[in-house]
């Protein structure tokens, strides 16, 4: 059974790897020129989900909707939160109290099979990025930022066990 406490830790796990995440591809965009996912074309791609299209020839040429850029980001933090919470469920509340790293980074590794499978398809992007003018270096990046996710649960959960362990 789940406890409340260790949802509230998904959660927090959740918001700091995909923070980490983030600051990861800030500092690709800052140091190196290599850009991030637009959050407001995921927005955009969620805002047409509604109206029944969930695959679009070319996401930047579906029409824009209003506050796509709000729903991107929201979504993508959303997102981090639901993969905590079923890294949390599969290990259960013990890796919370203890966590070790691999699990974290073997789980992260494991997510990018939405982007490549799931998200980069419905964009338009094709199969692991296969549409898009490098696949192999937009394959690479995904995965690097996979890995940096799972190190970011991993750092995120170290947090959370120090909280929950802290005297009340």
């Amino acid at each position: 059974m789940v406890e409340a406490n260790d949802i509230l830790g998904a959660i927090a796990i959740g918001i700091g790897a995909t923070l980490v995440m983030d600051l990861w591809n800030l500092f690709l965009k800052r140091t190196f020129s290599i850009p991030s996912l637009n959050y407001c074309l995921l927005g955009r791609w969620v805002r047409h989900m509604p109206g029944g299209t969930l695959r679009h020839a070319s996401i930047t040429a579906a029409p824009a909707k209003p506050l796509e850029c709000t729903v991107g980001w929201i979504a993508h933090y959303t997102i981090g939160v639901v993969f905590a919470l079923v890294l949390v469920l599969l290990t259960s509340g013990d890796w919370l109290a203890r966590p070790t790293v691999l699990p974290a980074l073997l789980y992260g590794i494991g997510t990018v099979v939405f982007p490549f499978f799931i998200m980069q398809p419905s964009l338009g992007l094709g199969i692991a990025a296969s549409r898009t003018p490098n696949p192999t270096q937009a394959r690479l990046k995904s995965i690097v930022t996979h890995i940096v996710f799972g190190l970011g649960l991993y750092v995120s959960a170290l947090g959370v066990s120090y909280v929950l362990r802290a005297p009340a």
